[in-house]
C-alpha cells in the first residue's frame, strides 16, 4: 500500500511512502521489544539528556520544517512551526522525571523493606494527528522514551514527513534505531499488532471513530489506551469580562490554524448585555485575515489540510443558515473561498439543534449565541458530547472556579483559551476520549506500579 500526502496549496501528491508488510512491522515490534531492556538499563540522566538532545536537534532543523509543514498541511510559514510549544513540553517533562519517575519508599526496616517503582510498559505505540504534527507527538514521545519505554511512531498520512525528521533528530542525537522506530503501517496492520500485544501501552490522538477502531483491537488484551479524540470547545463571556481580551483570544482559539485545534473554540456564550458588541468587534477581526497561499507571509489563513474537510464544514455552516442562522462574514470578502481554502465564518441566530453547535467542525467557523446567566451558560457548555476544554471569561476568579467546577470537561481556562500547560494533565471526558498526558500524571500513565516487599531474615 502506499501512502500519499496530497498538499492542500495545489492538490499535487508531495510525499509517497510504502506502508510495510505485516512481517516486517511485525520484526520491527519485536526489535523494539528487544532494545526496550537496554535502554531501560540506561540511567535516567542518560536517557534525559539524550531526548534532550533530540529535541534541539528538531530546532536547528527548524528553517526547513516550516516550508515542509505548510505544503503537507496547509500551516502559514508566518507562525513559524511548533518548536516553542514542542520544546515546552518535552523540556518540562524532562525537569520533572526524577520526581515523578521517584520510588514510593515505605519502610526500609532492619525487618523490611517495602517500595513501589514506577517501571515501562515496554513498546510504546504513539498515533499521531496531522493538525499540529510535532507537539501532539512530542507529548507521548519524549515522557515515554525518558520513562524507559520504547516508542514505535505511526505518524499521520497527511505528516509523514513529520515523522522521518523525528526519527533523523533522535537517532542523530543517540536514541538507538530499534528504541525509536518511524514505522508507515496500514489501519489493518496496527490492528493486527495492537490485537497481538506487540505494544505494551498505545496513545492514539485523532477522530472518535478512530478511537473505536484502537480500543475494537485492543479488546481483550488489557493493554493500556490513551485516546485524545474529538472536540467541541465552549467559550463563555460573563458580563464583567475584559471585553477587548476576551474576543481577540476566542476568535484567535477558533480561528487559528484553519480552526484545525484539538482544543480550539468551536462556540461561544456571551452574557446578553455583551452579545452585540462582542460580535460585532469579533466580525472586525476576521475581516481582517487574509486566507491565501501559506508560503506567502502575508497569508494569516491558509487552506485546511483536505478539501474533503473543507467541505465538511461548508456543509455544517450551509445547513445551519438554512435553518436560520444568520452569517457575519461576507463571501466577497474571501473570494479565494474553493477547495481546500475555506473562508472563515461566525454564526449567530444559532441553536443546538443545528449540527454546527453539536457535531466537530474543525474548521474556522464559529457559533455565537447570547446567554442570560451562568446556569444556561453550564447548561450549554455541558450539552455536548465532548468534553476537552472550556474557556471562561471574567474578572471573579472565586465565581469562574464554582462554574468550573460544574462544568463537563477536561481542562477550564479562566481568561485564556487554546494552550496545553505541561504542568497540567491533558485529558477529556465523553466521546473526548480518556487517560491523561504531560504532567507527573503523564509519566504514571507511560508507566505501570510495581511492588517491592522484602522481608529480611
Amino acid at each position: 500500500m502506499t501512502i500519499q500526502c496530497i498538499s492542500p496549496i495545489d492538490g499535487s501528491i508531495y510525499v509517497s511512502r510504502q506502508t510495510l508488510a505485516y512481517a516486517d512491522a511485525k520484526a520491527a515490534a519485536h526489535t523494539a521489544k528487544t532494545a526496550q531492556g537496554d535502554w531501560a538499563k540506561r540511567s535516567l540522566s542518560e536517557r534525559i539528556s539524550l531526548v534532550q538532545a533530540g529535541v534541539a536537534a528538531i530546532g536547528a532543523m527548524n528553517d526547513e520544517i516550516v516550508p515542509e509543514l505548510a505544503w503537507q498541511m496547509g500551516r502559514p510559514i508566518r507562525y513559524g512551526g511548533e518548536f516553542g510549544g514542542f520544546d515546552e513540553r518535552a523540556s518540562y517533562m524532562a525537569q520533572i522525571a526524577q520526581d515523578a519517575l521517584a520510588d514510593i519508599e515505605i519502610e526500609n526496616s532492619d525487618a523490611f523493606r517495602r517500595v513501589i517503582k514506577r517501571v515501562p510498559h515496554g513498546v510504546v505505540l504513539v498515533v499521531a494527528p496531522w493538525n499540529y504534527p510535532y507537539m501532539t507527538a512530542i507529548n507521548t514521545i519524549a515522557p515515554a522514551l525518558i520513562a524507559g519505554n520504547a516508542v514505535i511512531l505511526k505518524h499521520a498520512s497527511q505528516t509523514p514527513l513529520v515523522g522521518e525528521r523525528l526519527a533523523q533528530a533522535f537517532h542523530g542525537a543517540g536514541v538507538p534505531k530499534d528504541v525509536f522506530q518511524n514505522l508507515f503501517l496500514d489501519h489493518e496492520t496496527t490492528s493486527a499488532l495492537i490485537s497481538e500485544r506487540a505494544f505494551g501501552f498505545v496513545n492514539f490522538t485523532g477522530s472518535v471513530s478512530g478511537g473505536k477502531a484502537m480500543e475494537s483491537a485492543a479488546s481483550g488484551t488489557f493493554t493500556g489506551l490513551g485516546l485524545e479524540l474529538g472536540g467541541k470547545d465552549p467559550g463563555y463571556v460573563m458580563e464583567d469580562a475584559h471585553l477587548d481580551a476576551a474576543v481577540d483570544t476566542l476568535i484567535d482559539g477558533a480561528m487559528f490554524n484553519s480552526g484545525q485545534c484539538c482544543c480550539g473554540i468551536e462556540r461561544i456564550y456571551v452574557q446578553e448585555a455583551l452579545f452585540e458588541s462582542f460580535v460585532e468587534k469579533a466580525v472586525a477581526i476576521v475581516n481582517g485575515y487574509k486566507l491565501g497561499h501559506p508560503l506567502d507571509p502575508e497569508t494569516t489563513l491558509g487552506p485546511m489540510a483536505q478539501t474533503r474537510f473543507a467541505d465538511l464544514v461548508r456543509a455544517q455552516t450551509k445547513e445551519a443558515i438554512a435553518a436560520g442562522a444568520t452569517p457575519q462574514i461576507k463571501p466577497e470578502a474571501f473570494p479565494e473561498d474553493d477547495g481546500a481554502y475555506l473562508m472563515p465564518q461566525i454564526l449567530t441566530n444559532v441553536s443546538h439543534d443545528m449540527r454546527i453547535m453539536r457535531e466537530e467542525s474543525f474548521g474556522p467557523v464559529v457559533g455565537i449565541m447570547p446567554v442570560k446567566n451562568d446556569a444556561e451558560a453550564i447548561a450549554l457548555m455541558n450539552d455536548s458530547n465532548f468534553g476537552l476544554t472550556a474557556s471562561l471569561w471574567t474578572q471573579n476568579r472565586g465565581s469562574a472556579e464554582i462554574i468550573a467546577d460544574q462544568i463537563e470537561t477536561g481542562t477550564v481556562f479562566l481568561n485564556r483559551a487554546d494552550y496545553l500547560d505541561p504542568a497540567l494533565c491533558w485529558t477529556g471526558c465523553k466521546d473526548t476520549g480518556r487517560g491523561g498526558g504531560l504532567s507527573v500524571i503523564g509519566f504514571h500513565n507511560l508507566t505501570r506500579p510495581k511492588s517491592y516487599h522484602f522481608k529480611k531474615v
